[in-house]
């Protein structure tokens, strides 16, 4: 963009669209002067600036019923964000379950879906699951196809810009997977396709255990435990976008495999799947002797796997999701452990969302590209009808 000038009447003409419409997003609704009071922008450039994004379907005129009650003489127009211009989709793309949330453009959900899937699904049944999730979320809110404006997906793996798989061992005929490319087949506008720990903390950050830290380390701790990290509010993914990828650090000699670590028999623990670790931490909670050693070990081994993060980020904040989150007494464990080996340990937290934690955060980064549009002073954003 170039450098703006007083004689470049459309740039300007952006930019106060933008900051208008800025603040009718944040307020329920706002009249003209309202809005001058909040923008600093005259009545009349405000005005001129409604009208525009009346015409564009992003601003509505409040019906006089909806507002506060009558007063003497002609009550002020009021106007109101158009949140149902346009619709985001999250989608969790995991190795049981697909999940997709719905929202209209305040990224306020109107609608969940989730279907179970077979861990050995091939990547073409997986994504069918997925699809037909979506299309019964769609019918049940009545929100027509057409009027999406972005889609985020979360899924385990390393993931390229372009939204292809590069790694990811977790899913059956994920490596390699054109994601982005075969999703893209199936919506009218821009699939962003992440990782799901990087989902999850961006998610934890927006409504979660995070909301007042920008300095962030979240553990997913699943089949392959992964990490999120946000550092200064930002999403840290990496040069190749493989930054945390905690699951790997048994390469570095750690040969003891999660299957060995949760076994309460002298056989590693299979199929290792969420069922059977609920049922090892269930056991622990009972008090059988060899669960409660099995759950000693999975915590030593997170432990470990964290504290990596630790020294290397110095996080102001660890939030801790995935099986981890279900386990009993959890963080007083953690904390100890971390205050050993860390120079400064970080405070720790459970997820606050639970399984809806990765769709969540694909939630969020759609919201944030449609945003960046909305708010864009380099052209002009208009919505569907």
């Amino acid at each position: 963009m170039g450098r703006l000038t007083g004689g470049d009447p459309s740039l300007l003409r952006r930019i106060n669209s933008a900051v208008v419409l800025h603040a009718l997003r944040a307020a329920d609704c706002a009249t003209l002067t309202e809005i001058s009071g909040v923008t600093g922008l005259s009545r009349p450039t405000v005005e001129g600036v409604v009208e525009g994004l009346i015409e564009a379907g992003l601003v509505a005129e409040k019906a006089a019923e909806e507002g506060t009650a009558r007063r003497q003489g002609r009550p002020a127009r009021r106007f109101r964000f158009r949140t149902e211009a346009g619709h985001l989709l999250g989608l969790e793309i995991g190795p049981h379950r697909v999940s997709a949330l719905l929202s209209g453009l305040d990224g306020r959900i109107i609608g969940a879906q989730a279907k179970e899937v077979r861990e050995t699904a091939t990547a073409d049944e997986r994504l069918e699951r997925l699809r037909t999730a979506v299309t019964e979320l769609l019918r049940r809110a009545g929100v027509a196809r057409d009027s999406l404006r972005a889609v985020g997906v979360g899924t385990p793996g390393i993931v390229e810009a372009d939204g292809t798989v590069r790694l990811g061992t977790a899913l059956p005929g994920w490596t390699g997977l054109g994601l982005g490319e075969r999703l893209g087949r199936s919506f009218p506008c821009p699939v962003l396709v992440e990782n799901d720990a990087n989902a999850a903390v961006v998610a934890e950050h927006w409504k979660g255990a995070a909301t007042h830290s920008d300095d962030v380390v979240f553990v997913l701790a699943g089949l392959s435990p992964g990490a999120g990290s946000l550092i200064g509010g930002r999403l840290h993914r990496g040069y190749g976008g493989a930054a945390g990828e905690i699951g790997a650090l048994h390469l570095l000699g750690r040969e003891v495999t999660p299957e060995t670590l949760l076994s309460t028999t002298d056989e590693p623990l299979h199929p290792l799947d969420e069922q059977a670790v609920a049922q090892v931490f269930a056991q622990a909670r009972e008090g059988d002797l060899r669960a409660v050693a099995a759950m000693e070990r999975f915590i030593q081994r997170l432990v470990h796997d964290v504290a990596a993060l630790v020294l290397a980020l110095d996080p102001e904040l660890v939030v801790i999701g995935g099986w981890a989150a279900g386990l009993d007494g959890v963080l007083a464990p953690l904390r100890r452990e971390l205050a050993r080996y860390c120079l400064r340990p970080p405070k720790v937290a459970l997820s606050l969302l639970g399984e809806a934690v990765v769709a969540t955060g694909a939630l969020r980064l759609a919201l944030d590209h449609v945003e960046r549009q909305l708010f864009a002073v380099e052209g002009t954003v208009t919505a569907r009808r």
